[in-house]
């Protein structure tokens, strides 16, 4: 048994390095690899076949045990029976001192513990022990577990008593013998069978090392990283995705690039066209709107200085002053739309479009107007105020342009987290060659698609156009970011 056990610490030892340094590891807080697991797994069922087995083997052993001590004492029990029978009727055949050297001669009788006893108790023969593996014996606990515990046999012959008392405990040392041969075999087997699973997991897992690797450099942003598609039909169909995975991440990445130099190519058009705006506005303003009030002042004073015989002098000067009247209020109407009516930190978009609305019906009073803005004063960012702005400009400038209607309705109202435009009249709608909208509902598209949000244009009931814009409101963390220095 030393033996044993220092070839089974020696096999320990030697095949087992890698699964120490799994165990060390999985004690410090990582994950028991993937092929210690399978390992384990495979000899742990190993070992239950093998436990399932020796158990039979020791049940039918018992079994064998109890046939063999019963047929052995059956036959001891018959003669031991004709010979106490004898003596005790007093045969000269049988006499109490022939029966005692009969008993000294057979010696001892298999399987059994045999004993004499006179009347009074005292042994006057007990046959010899066994010099089969004398000096040795199974376990107490697996002795009792396999003895038949068969009884004693009691025999009287004259004054004496013989006692036959079965005794398997050779037996049961052979059965224990191989029992702990069989399972320094069957320990021997499982660790030649972990260590062949070790290394047969480790030689089919190896590829997953590239898998890894692969896996490492993508998620660090190097998509044009492709596995070979060769190997076993598992790995080659696990590249066959891995690469598809990086063609379609490679793919999105170069669309997302895309759409954000065209989301930035955007938002520098919409700079460049309010900054467009505002130096055409402050040019009208500065230039043409002084020019046009010189041009009036001058004939203001030809009207008061011309000769009363000369009235027509008089009527042309008052003529020229009514129509540069009439283009201070189209340069003032320009400049409205031109530069949206400023927001003030008491202000809010429906003040804003309140402003703009009720000059456009002073300048549109054929126009029945109705306003229902319903967004409340809270402040919003500068680009959504002024995109807000520019929709409605838009929608209205094409309501006189286009619609010829009788009535329009601008509404704003708050759902959800979006800012909700709806711009309604009752004209003639949008001509079908004009469904994808002119250069001004161009211009109102990427304007809401630059803060994120939707468009719709569709026909009203029962006529006219109907534009419904929804634009994202700013999240609270969002808000708190732009205003933080």
């Amino acid at each position: 048994m030393n033996s044993l056990r220092h070839t089974l610490h020696h096999a320990l030892h030697l095949s087992l390095p890698q699964a120490r340094s799994d165990a060390r590891s999985t004690h410090s807080g990582r994950h028991i690899s993937l092929r210690l697991r399978v390992s384990l797994a495979l000899t742990a069922l190993a070992g239950v076949l093998v436990l399932a087995a020796s158990l039979l083997w020791v049940r039918d052993a018992r079994s064998a045990i109890n046939e063999e001590v019963t047929a052995a004492h059956r036959v001891a029990a018959q003669w031991l029976t004709v010979a106490a029978q004898g003596t005790q009727s007093g045969d000269p055949a049988w006499s109490e001192h022939r029966l005692l050297r009969h008993l000294q001669a057979m010696g001892r009788i298999r399987a059994h513990e045999l004993e004499v006893f006179q009347h009074n108790g005292a042994r006057v023969y007990a046959a010899p022990a066994s010099s089969y593996k004398s000096g040795r014996s199974a376990p107490e606990w697996f002795s009792q577990r396999m003895d038949p515990a068969l009884p004693a046999l009691r025999l009287q012959a004259g004054q004496l008593e013989v006692v036959l008392q079965p005794n398997a405990s050779r037996a049961i040392l052979d059965l224990w013998d191989d029992l702990t041969a069989a399972a320094g075999r069957a320990l021997l087997a499982l660790l030649g069978l972990f260590a062949g699973c070790w290394l047969a997991m480790d030689r089919a897992l190896k590829p997953l090392g590239a898998v890894m690797a692969a896996l490492e450099r993508t998620g660090q942003g190097d998509f044009n990283t492709r596995l070979p598609e060769d190997g076993p039909p598992e790995l080659a169909h696990l590249a066959q995705s891995f690469n598809g995975m990086t063609v379609r991440l490679e793919q999105a990445v170069a669309e997302n690039t895309r759409l954000n130099h065209e989301q930035a190519f955007a938002q520098a058009l919409a700079a460049h066209q309010e900054a467009d705006r505002t130096a055409i506005a402050r040019e009208l303003h500065d230039e043409l709107g002084q020019n046009i009030t010189a041009v009036a002042a001058l004939a203001s004073a030809i009207a008061q200085r011309s000769p009363a015989d000369q009235p027509i002098i008089a009527q042309s000067a008052q003529l020229i002053r009514e129509s540069a009247a009439r283009m201070q209020v189209d340069v003032r109407a320009l400049l409205t739309r031109l530069r949206p009516p400023a927001v003030t930190g008491a202000e809010g978009l429906d003040d804003a479009l309140a402003t703009y609305l009720h000059s456009w019906q002073q300048h549109h009073p054929d126009i029945q107007l109705e306003t229902r803005l319903a967004t409340g004063r809270q402040p919003l960012p500068d680009a959504l105020t002024l995109t807000a702005l520019r929709i409605v400009q838009e929608g209205c400038t094409n309501i006189i342009r286009h619609a010829r209607a009788r009535r329009a309705q601008v509404a704003t109202r708050l759902e959800g987290h979006e800012l909700v435009l709806e711009i309604c009249d009752d004209g003639c709608g949008l001509p079908a060659e004009r469904k994808t909208g002119g250069f001004g509902l161009a211009g109102m598209a990427e304007r809401v698609a630059e803060l994120g949000g939707r468009l719709q244009l569709a026909a009203a009931q029962p006529t006219g156009t109907r534009i419904l814009a929804r634009l994202p409101l700013p999240q609270p963390e969002a808000r708190l970011q732009e205003f933080r220095p």
